[in-house]
């Protein structure tokens, strides 16, 4: 059985203007599977978000293959990808009254009829979605009355109530206290191997990514490489990160120091 929902052929991104070409990074081949969590780690700039967005078929490719279900991206219908993956960013939400309940009902959009009625199983996999994320409390609160770490987990939701084999977020840890972004991470690493989705987000916590991820992909300025976490520390991937003396892998413990 191929559990691989999404993976890229030699894929080069980057940005076109009518003078120049500016490719950001290039050759890179990454797989995406079910039951899996899995991080995406660089440095500042290094084309994190700009990966996303391309394999989220948001931006065109310099060169390359973007195939999801067997499928190249961008032959794909917006309402068809919307059913297939599911995106959790980190811009802030447009002003509204929305209730917690109705921001996470927001998932089934790409289900509802034109009218936006919601059916039966729209409410199954709200309601569904609630439980997983354990926030039954917060239903009725406006979205605005509650706190980041809160709001994280609603979002988290609302991409679980779209019911998509793939759910893809952009850094959603930034901002969080620890204790936040540890239980981020377990409801993340918790939901991918429960519900048997593949998650994949981008995160500067590495430490954390480190321990509580079944696979990572390291993006540099060289190179672009995706496995276990264990095989990138013996393959000394993280020794060469940060091009700073003062910053050094322990390869023992399995995290940075600062020296």
């Amino acid at each position: 059985m191929n559990n691989t929902i999404l993976h890229t052929k030699n894929l080069s991104i980057g940005y076109t203007s009518k003078k120049e070409v500016l490719t950001i990074a290039s050759d890179i081949n990454i797989s995406l599977k079910k039951r899996k969590l899995i991080t995406l780690i660089g440095g500042n700039g290094i084309g994190k978000s700009t990966l996303l967005r391309t394999i989220t078929a948001i931006q065109t490719p310099i060169s390359g293959e973007v195939i999801v279900n067997n499928k190249d991206i961008f032959s794909i219908e917006n309402s068809v990808l919307a059913q297939q993956q599911s995106l959790v960013l980190t811009d802030k939400l447009p002003s509204s009254n929305l209730t917690v309940w109705e921001l996470i009902a927001l998932g089934r959009q790409p289900y509802t009829n034109w009218i936006g009625t919601l059916s039966d199983e729209d409410y199954s996999k709200i309601n569904t979605a609630i439980e997983l994320t354990n926030i039954e409390h917060l239903t009725e609160k406006k979205h605005f009355e509650i706190s980041d770490g809160q709001l994280q987990k609603v979002l988290i939701a609302r991409a679980l109530a779209q019911d998509t084999d793939l759910i893809i977020l952009d850094e959603p840890t930034t901002h969080l206290d620890l204790f936040h972004k540890v239980s981020v991470f377990k409801l993340l690493q918790k939901l991918a191997h429960e519900t048997g989705k593949c998650i994949l987000f981008s995160t500067h916590d590495i430490d954390l990514a480190i321990q509580l991820s079944d696979e990572m992909i390291v993006m540099t300025k060289h190179y672009c490489i995706q496995d276990q976490p264990c095989n990138l520390i013996e393959k000394g991937i993280f020794d060469t990160l940060f091009k700073d003396e003062h910053i050094i892998f322990d390869k023992i413990h399995g995290k940075f120091i600062v020296r």
